[in-house]
């Protein structure tokens, strides 16, 4: 069975209490046992406020964990000294990066097979000192990869970016024909990751109408369509660029199995449309299966025993379900 890695993500956030919510209502697990990591003191406060019917088990490594769908197997991180509930904290932000260092480590070492990782916030990661920009980029540095890219999940749609936590305004600056060919590598990837194996790629333009032949801007002439001539001289099924307001239409009408796009927004705006209770992030590149739940630690609802724990139950699921 899978050894699943379940970080508790900013202990001040909904991360404590979708990881416990999702383990009430994955009651059939055939294929993988969930680890989660975090500290028992913020975990036994949760399911006390969720009158979770789960036991705690504490456990010094993954090997000592036990298949029941009754338990919940905790690495104990010991490190929480005083809980701040619903809002950024700079302790928060600490210990929220020591549950991701520790996954990362256990799926270096191999001891687990995927790591899942509740939101942590940005905000309480800088006010502790780190300078990532997002989880994705955290965890690829920690893994020391170079080629990683961010691709969501939802619904019928996939999407896979180019450029990730970064400002609009820099965006065309960083659109290069590397940067776009390394994506669609990677977008072919994670189909594979996703047992798709002849997949369809579609690549968004960047300006509107996809340039219309560099009325809008040079982008797809200079960069993106050298490097989709690129992917095709290394076999990959390719094609675009496709003006942004069609080609997520033709997506979601299954014409293709994902959509590489310029940038952050341009892909999580129709896939939260259609999936934003379900919608997984997915890091492709790395050198394990990583997947987390589309969305925050939204602060406004944490610790009050309401927070919907439907995207982290997928991303659960699908990290049980990739191949490597």
């Amino acid at each position: 069975m899978k050894k699943i890695a379940v970080t508790i993500g900013d202990p001040g956030g909904i991360g404590p209490e979708i990881v416990t919510r999702a383990l009430e209502s994955l009651k059939s697990r055939r294929n993988f046992i969930p680890l989660v990591i975090g500290d028992a003191y913020v975990l036994r406060k949760v399911m006390a406020l969720l009158k979770s019917p789960l036991e705690l088990r504490i456990v010094a490594k993954p090997e000592e964990c036990v298949p029941d769908t009754n338990i919940v197997n905790l690495l104990d991180m010991k490190i929480m000294k005083k809980l701040k509930k619903s809002r950024p904290d700079e302790e928060n932000g600490r210990v929220a990066a020591a549950y991701i260092r520790k996954a990362v480590d256990l799926a270096l070492n191999k001891e687990i097979n995927a790591v899942v990782t509740a939101p942590i916030s940005k905000e309480s990661l800088k006010m502790a000192g780190f300078r990532w920009p997002g989880h994705t980029e955290m965890i690829a540095d920690l893994s020391r990869t170079e080629d990683f890219a961010m691709m969501l999940v939802g619904g019928p749609l996939r999407v896979i970016l180019v450029t990730i936590h970064t400002a609009l305004k820099r965006v065309p600056a960083l659109i290069s024909r590397q940067r776009v060919l390394k994506t669609i590598r990677l977008a072919k990837k994670a189909c594979h990751m996703l047992k798709i194996e002849s997949p369809r790629i579609a690549v968004a333009g960047l300006n509107p109408h996809a340039g219309e032949a560099g009325i809008f801007g040079n982008e797809e002439i200079e960069e993106i369509m050298p490097a989709l001539r690129d992917a095709r001289k290394e076999g990959i099924s390719v094609s675009g660029p496709y003006p942004p307001d069609t080609v997520f239409h033709m997506a979601y009408k299954k014409f293709f199995d994902i959509v590489v796009c310029m940038y952050h927004d341009q892909g999580l705006i129709p896939l939260k449309m259609i999936a934003f209770e379900k919608g997984v992030n997915l890091t492709v590149g790395l050198p394990f299966i990583r997947t987390s739940p589309d969305h925050g630690t939204a602060y406004d609802i944490a610790w009050k025993g309401i927070a919907n724990p439907s995207s982290i139950i997928e991303a659960i699921k699908l990290a049980a379900k990739l191949k490597m």
